[in-house]
């Protein structure tokens, strides 16, 4: 079963994106700029909640996990 997990590797701040990209097999340059696109059009707090609260609840990779 595919788990969700904040990236190690491929991350600018917590890689939450990163992870969700690693999950979905997108670029994550292309979810980060989708990213933005959205808090520039939601006058960015409910983006920058959105983030916030994801990089709490997602866990990190583990070691050795696959």
């Amino acid at each position: 079963m595919k788990r969700l997990y904040k990236s190690n590797t491929n991350k600018v701040w917590a890689g939450v994106l990163g992870g969700v990209g690693e999950y979905y097999d997108i670029d994550p340059t292309l979810l980060r700029l989708a990213f933005l696109v959205l808090a520039i059009m939601t006058a960015f707090v409910p983006a920058i909640i959105g983030y916030i609260i994801a990089a709490i609840i997602v866990p990190k990779r583990v070691e050795g996990s696959i």
